[in-house]
């Protein structure tokens, strides 16, 4: 959609700040009170890590930091470079002294390329400035990541900034579109602030989009608002279906639902179905399911996987009815998670050797010679009716080393407090004997 003028390069390049004063937003990153900005402003240049989505400054960033310090600057890209690109930066710390390396993507530079880096990054020659999508923590090698004294998450630009910047667009004679003459009202300004959904890069790219495809009269371009709402269109997705973003919906779509809020459940939900990866939306709601709701409305495993069979079998955008039912009945239903809980402490037990013989007479007795290993005693509880509960009756089940571990603990909510009941009656059973 980037729309190209005459001197080839678009807004959003053309508006990159030159120093750090010219940055817009971010300013929990590099605002005037942070120390990243003093220590800049006196000279010094950490090596680091920037973090986050797609136009949100981690490039004018880097630029602004190198037009402030003049210390010399390459920009490469790490799905892209070659040995020889860090070679040639190498060399010229030989001749220049220090310089400062932008690395974009760097979540994808392969160890023979990390391995030739890191000494001179280590020596100071290579002031590292990697920029990335993903999160460092798990998509960055350690050895480069160890060297980077900051990292920093940064965030979507909220409106206000948004209309700054496009406002400054607006009237730079020099960058931005200050010699066109354009007939734009604040509040148009400010839908397509909205429309950017917090992406700096792409607010400057409908601004221009938006503007030359505007009738002229005259020399004056006017924008109307249909002109906006079509540019806008979907402007509001993101989320790679392998990237820690996607991650990080389905994460806040599960909290959201545990945490019993609709709207916010549905947000995530609408979100995650614009990307389109429905197969992984469906699996994190089985999960919900058992995981958040579980013994407190046994109901909803049967309702859930209804919803996303049904989902599989309508296809997007049909599919997010169903799912719809699903995540409002989740949201607003009893929640228990004592049962997959009560099964992480058994398997903890068992990975840390908290193991024993299995009771004698629990073992397989169907076949000739289990008598001769003792594979006797076991009791039918069926044969021992009890109340309307049908069959109990007191035997042990656990190794004679683990008698008396508790790993369950119910959770009076729901459908769960009538089971707890039972459980507890049970447990009166067993003292008694």
């Amino acid at each position: 959609m980037e729309v190209i003028r005459l001197n080839g390069e678009p807004l959003a390049f053309r508006m990159r700040p030159t120093n750090i004063d010219e940055i817009v937003g971010q300013k929990e990153i590099i605002g005037k009170h942070t120390s990243l900005y003093k220590m800049i402003k006196n000279g010094y240049v950490p090596s680091m890590l920037l973090y986050g989505e797609p136009g949100i400054g981690k490039t004018s960033i880097a630029y602004a930091i190198a037009g402030t310090t003049k210390i010399p600057f390459f920009a490469l890209n790490a799905t892209t470079a070659g040995k020889k690109d860090v070679e040639a930066v190498v060399d010229e710390t030989r001749l220049t002294g220090k310089v400062i390396l932008f690395l974009d993507e760097i979540h994808r530079f392969n160890k023979a390329q990390q391995d030739y880096l890191l000494p001179h990054v280590e020596r100071g020659d290579i002031i590292l400035i990697g920029a990335t999508t993903e999160n460092p923590f798990h998509d960055v090698n350690p050895a480069i990541r160890s060297r980077c004294g900051q990292i920093k998450q940064l965030t979507r630009l909220p409106v206000d900034d948004i209309k700054e910047l496009l406002t400054r667009a607006l009237h730079d004679e020099k960058k931005g579109l200050g010699q066109e003459n354009v007939q734009i009202s604040d509040e148009q300004i400010t839908k397509i602030a909205f429309g950017s959904n917090g992406d700096a890069r792409k607010s400057l790219t409908l601004l221009e989009s938006i503007i030359y495809s505007s009738s002229r009269e005259g020399n004056i371009y006017v924008v109307e608002d249909e002109t906006i709402d079509d540019m806008i269109g979907n402007v509001g997705v993101y989320g790679d279906k392998k990237g820690s973003n996607f991650y990080n919906l389905l994460s806040s779509l599960q909290k959201s639902i545990r945490g019993s809020d609709v709207d916010a459940a549905l947000y995530y939900l609408a979100h995650l179905l614009e990307t389109g990866d429905l197969t992984a939306v469906n699996r994190r709601l089985l999960v919900i399911a058992y995981e958040d709701i579980g013994l407190a409305n046994t109901a909803v495993g049967n309702n859930v996987l209804a919803a996303v069979t049904a989902s599989e079998r309508l296809g997007l955008p049909e599919a997010r009815i169903p799912l719809s039912v699903a995540v409002v009945e989740m949201c607003l239903s009893y929640k228990s998670n004592s049962a997959y809980k009560a099964l992480d402490m058994a398997i903890n037990d068992i990975r840390t050797g908290h193991v024993g013989d299995i009771p004698k007479h629990l073992r397989d007795g169907h076949y000739a010679g289990s008598k001769v290993l003792g594979h006797v005693g076991y009791k039918y509880p069926h044969d021992y009716p009890i109340g309307t509960f049908g069959g109990w009756v007191q035997q042990d089940y656990l190794p004679d080393n683990l008698k008396g571990t508790k790993y369950y603990r119910p959770i009076e909510a729901g459908e769960e407090k009538r089971l707890a009941a039972i459980y507890q009656k049970l447990e009166e059973f067993r003292k008694k004997k």
